[in-house]
């Protein structure tokens, strides 16, 4: 395309992030050579120091560099409950959006026997020890409401309820603000059974 194979390495390299197909990885990789080369090498030496030293914490598996991460190692957390989360992402979203205080395990996916992710990929022995120390008493499973993410939750319920353990489920249904006229027939019939009683 060019003649420079190092800008093909660059723009191949590029598509490896989420929604990046061959034209934005050129329009990114043009952009970062044209305007950006002092942000292109300090966005390249912090990717790789990331790539380098951020691993898991060893206790609720979320992305850290030390071996606690932060909220792990926070005395101010709340140890009693604690909140099974797919995906870092889900994690940062119940962070910002809620007051929830208490303690996260993560499980980097959902169970998935097609792709390969089972009970030993999602860390359920780990979980399970965690569940087995006594100290746990509610675990709030916030699995995203798909066919993988619900078998998910009946599974860590299972284990919740093994370990003497109290297991509940976020809320699905009818977002707020929403019209009934405009809810996929899927979300309205979750919602539909799962109402409860007003006081």
């Amino acid at each position: 395309m060019s003649g420079s194979p190092l800008l093909a390495d660059l723009i191949e390299a590029l598509r490896c992030l989420p929604g990046v197909g061959g034209k934005s990885a050129q329009r990114m990789a043009f952009h970062l050579l044209e305007r950006e080369r002092e942000r292109g090498l300090k966005l390249a030496a912090v990717m790789e120091q990331a790539m380098r030293r951020i691993g898991h914490c060893e206790r609720c598996r979320n992305f850290s560099e030390e071996p606690l991460c932060s909220l792990c190692s926070s005395s101010s957390r709340d140890r009693q409950v604690l909140c099974v989360v797919e995906s870092p992402t889900d994690l940062a979203a119940i962070e910002q959006a809620t007051g929830y205080r208490g303690q996260y395990f993560v499980l980097m996916g959902r169970l998935s026997p097609l792709d390969g992710l089972g009970p030993e990929e999602l860390g359920l022995a780990q979980l399970t020890q965690r569940l087995g120390e006594g100290e746990i008493e509610e675990l709030i499973i916030a699995t995203n409401p798909t066919v993988e993410g619900e078998a998910t939750a009946h599974y860590l319920a299972q284990l919740a309820r093994a370990g003497g353990v109290r297991p509940t489920r976020l809320a699905h249904g009818v977002p707020l603000g929403g019209e009934l006229e405009y809810v996929d027939r899927s979300t309205l019939a979750h919602a539909f059974g799962g109402r409860q009683l007003l006081d």
